[in-house]
């Protein structure tokens, strides 16, 4: 009989979340219109004023409503997992984008409370100077991290605190497996 290590006989936890933002949908049918459009205009058109302006219109519309599809798609919802290692984020329905952070980079963890687009300039992966980054998929609550590099990583997720309170015990429980 082989004996077990630590590790081994205790389960690793994994924590969960995701934010949801229906509203976003309405922004895809949009996309969608669009392109129907596009597609409308290539099979049944009556213009006569010749085809280069026919073939601009199609194609943009096709390119506008592929854009907000896809654009609003990426950010209907957004799932965080935090394992034993590392804090996983992933957007939209195919997990793109996606942001790994591994557990040793990140210094501490705040809850928001309330995280809007509008602080962020919009939906998605953002980007501000003073701020840092953030994935806003719905306005609410976040976890704001601090990085060892000094920057900062928001997002947006339900069940927020839950979420800092175990990235808290992680971050304690690696640092008295460093002593």
């Amino acid at each position: 009989m082989r004996d077990l290590s630590r590790e081994e006989t205790v389960p690793t936890e994994i924590w969960t979340g995701r934010a949801t933002n229906r509203a976003q949908w309405l922004l895809a049918l949009g996309g969608c219109a669009f392109m129907a459009l596009g597609i409308e205009l290539a099979v049944d058109s009556a213009w006569t004023s010749g085809v280069a302006p026919l073939a601009m219109s199609v194609v943009g519309c096709i390119a506008a409503g592929l854009l907000v599809l896809f654009g609003t798609l990426a950010f209907v919802h957004v799932a965080v997992k935090v394992d034993k290692d590392a804090l996983e984020v992933r957007c939209g329905h195919i997990g793109l984008p996606r942001r790994r952070i591994p557990l040793s980079q990140i210094v501490g963890a705040e809850f928001v409370a309330r995280v809007t687009p509008r602080q962020w300039g919009g939906w998605g992966y953002r980007w501000r100077p003073q701020q840092g980054t953030a994935v806003v998929v719905r306005r609410g609550e976040g976890v704001m991290l601090r990085l060892g590099d000094g920057h900062t990583f928001t997002i947006t997720v339900d069940n927020a605190e839950a979420a800092v309170r175990v990235i808290k015990d992680r971050l304690r429980g690696a640092a008295g497996t460093a002593l």
